[in-house]
C-alpha cells in the first residue's frame, strides 16, 4: 500500500470555511484584551454599529460602554479579563451565530486595598458584515464570585453584599467603591433570566 493509498482526503471547500469562522471568532472574543489593554479604537471595532451590552455596570449602546471604559480605566479600579474559546453556534446561512463564552474578570482597588475575581459567561450575538465577523449584542451571565486581598486581610462590611445576588456580590461591591454603581439584577446562573437570553438568541438565529 503507498503513501498515496491511505492518505486523508482533502477538506472540503465547506468544511475550511467554517474553521476559517471559528477562528474568526474565537479571535473576536479574545478581542476584549482591547479592554484591558485601553486600547479604545480597537475595541470599538470589535462591535457592528448599534450594537448594546448589558453586564454589572452599564447596560446600552456599545459605543457608550466604551466611552465609559475610558473613564473606569481612569479610576482607581484595575481590571483583568481571561476569556476561554467559545461554544457557537451557527445559523443556516452561517453570517449570525451566538455564542457562549466562560469568562473570569479580576476586578482590584488600589485604594481599598480589596479585589474580586468573577466567574460569568458571555453570550453574544455575532454577525458577519462586509466578511467581518462583529459583536451586535453581548450579556453576561454570572456564576459566582470572591473577594481577594492582595496585600492582606480586610474588613469587609456584609451590609452592601446584601444587595445584589451572591453570584456577583463581590463584583458588585468592587465596582460601586470604584464610583460604577451596580442598579438591578442580572442574570445568574440556572436563572430564568438566563434561559430568556438563550431563547431570544436562538431565535434571532432563526430569524
Amino acid at each position: 500500500m503507498t503513501v498515496d493509498e491511505v492518505r486523508e482526503p482533502a477538506p472540503t471547500d465547506e468544511v475550511v470555511d467554517r474553521l476559517v469562522d471559528v477562528q474568526a471568532i474565537a479571535d473576536l472574543m479574545t478581542g476584549w484584551i482591547h479592554r484591558d489593554l485601553g486600547e479604545w479604537d480597537r475595541l470599538r471595532d470589535l462591535f457592528t454599529p448599534g450594537a448594546r451590552i448589558e453586564v454589572t455596570w452599564f447596560a446600552g449602546p456599545a459605543s457608550d460602554f466604551v466611552d465609559a471604559s475610558t473613564r473606569m480605566g481612569a479610576s482607581d479600579l484595575r481590571t483583568k479579563h481571561l476569556i476561554a474559546s467559545p461554544v457557537i453556534r451557527f445559523a443556516p446561512g452561517r453570517d449570525r451565530a451566538w455564542t457562549e463564552t466562560n469568562a473570569i474578570i479580576v476586578v482590584e482597588s488600589r485604594a481599598a486595598r480589596i479585589g474580586a475575581q468573577a466567574h460569568m459567561r458571555l453570550i453574544d450575538r455575532v454577525e458577519r458584515r462586509g466578511g467581518r465577523w462583529r459583536i451586535a449584542d453581548r450579556r453576561a451571565v454570572y456564576d459566582f464570585a470572591s473577594f481577594t486581598f492582595p496585600v492582606g486581610p480586610v474588613d469587609v462590611d456584609p451590609g452592601p453584599l446584601d444587595a445584589h445576588p451572591v453570584e456577583y456580590a463581590a463584583l458588585a461591591h468592587l465596582l460601586e467603591l470604584g464610583g460604577f454603581p451596580v442598579r438591578g439584577r442580572f442574570p445568574t446562573r440556572g436563572s430564568d433570566a438566563e434561559r430568556e437570553i438563550k431563547a431570544a438568541a436562538e431565535a434571532w438565529l432563526r430569524s
